[in-house]
């Protein structure tokens, strides 16, 4: 999938992250701001980047801000900025499920 332009997912709530994804040349960089981060700043970039391998993105910029999401928050919203960056509007669900599950 290639991202086409920037877009979001999320919101600043708690138990919530706000995922934007930006058009890169290549490869993938993920800025980071959580209270967490130190404890489970790795699993956070972790999920992210399931998420976008599950999705075969290879160049991307993501900027994520965490307010203690689950795993299945930080996949399902990482999912929705992508599908909304490459103007995807036809989706598989039951394939989709099984990347947040």
């Amino acid at each position: 999938m290639q991202i086409k332009h920037a877009a979001s997912a999320g919101t600043l709530e708690s138990s919530d992250i706000t995922i934007t994804l930006k058009p890169a040349d290549s490869g993938v960089t993920i800025a980071l701001d959580s209270s967490v981060q130190k404890q489970f700043g790795r699993q956070i970039k972790a999920q992210i980047e399931a998420a976008l391998k599950a999705l075969d993105i290879t160049a991307v910029n993501v900027v994520a801000t965490d307010k203690g999401a689950l795993d299945c928050t930080i996949k399902a919203r990482t999912i929705a900025a992508a599908y909304r960056a490459a103007d995807v509007q036809d989706y598989n669900w039951e394939e989709i499920n099984s990347w947040i599950n």
